[in-house]
């Protein structure tokens, strides 16, 4: 039995047991398509309240079309997803996104026209929770100095650090974020690390898309591998030098 199906079973792995977790997000069974072609077969996956976890694979694998079927993105699906114990499988984007359900494209998704703050004040509150703009102007230091700069002229960094707080004003507390560090300065890629740790000790259950193995790795509790539409392999943090071959084997060029 993998991993992942250890963990779906509710078998004591790590010295806890997974019937004590609360589950935020479970995949059954999913399957997408893209007109004809189809493009997840199969996909089994569950991530727990608080937790990190990564969807890994090269290029065409389905990390993205995985991220975009959960946030209802993909009109044909089918299978089970449950969101906080609700099945959405049928419902549609902004259904799911009331759940607390946050999604940063890899495309980021400002509004290139407006300022900082006006992207801040724009998002609709979708849960209870949602950060103030200052805030996420102390999270962020970055976009308080540029506040009232538009989203064009802001660099790719700022811009992601802007796509990132939008998501955290709607009071999200599941996010689902895709190659948020894909072409930044290492500078700006350290301190999306340190923000992701704080979210993570919030509480926030995060789903990472990332090709940046060495900035994923430390962050991550598990590593979901992905090739060709299925998940592979599950591998805990505990496990990430045992499992190096698995790794080479559906990461490396």
């Amino acid at each position: 039995m993998s991993a992942a199906e250890k963990y779906s079973a509710g078998i004591e792995i790590g010295g806890e047991h997974s019937s004590e977790k609360i589950e935020d997000l479970r995949i059954t069974d999913l399957h997408a398509f893209y007109g004809e072609s189809h493009a997840l077969h199969g996909i089994d996956m569950t991530v727990y309240q608080g937790e990190l976890v990564t969807l890994l694979g090269r290029n065409g694998a389905g990390r993205t079309t995985t991220l975009r079927a959960v946030m209802g993105l993909i009109e044909s699906r089918s299978g089970s997803i449950m969101l906080k114990g609700k099945e959405v499988i049928k419902a549609s984007a902004h259904e799911i996104a009331r759940l607390g359900v946050g999604y940063c494209p890899e495309e980021r998704g400002i509004f290139a026209s407006l300022s900082v703050e006006e992207n801040l004040l724009l998002p609709p509150h979708v849960a209870p929770g949602g950060m103030s703009v200052e805030e996420l102007y102390e999270i962020f230091p970055n976009l308080a100095e540029r506040r009232t700069s538009p989203g064009m002229r802001l660099s790719g960094g700022e811009q992601q650090m802007l796509a990132m707080a939008r998501i955290l004003r709607t009071g999200a507390t599941l996010l689902l974020l895709d190659e948020i560090t894909e072409g930044l300065a290492p500078v700006i890629v350290d301190k999306l690390g340190d923000v992701l740790t704080m979210l993570k000790e919030r509480g926030f259950t995060i789903v990472l898309v990332e090709q940046n193995f060495q900035f994923a790795a430390p962050l991550a509790d598990r590593h979901f591998i992905m090739d060709h539409g299925h998940i592979v392999d599950c591998v805990l943090q505990s496990e990430l030098k045992e499992k190096q071959a698995v790794f080479d084997e559906y990461l490396s060029v």
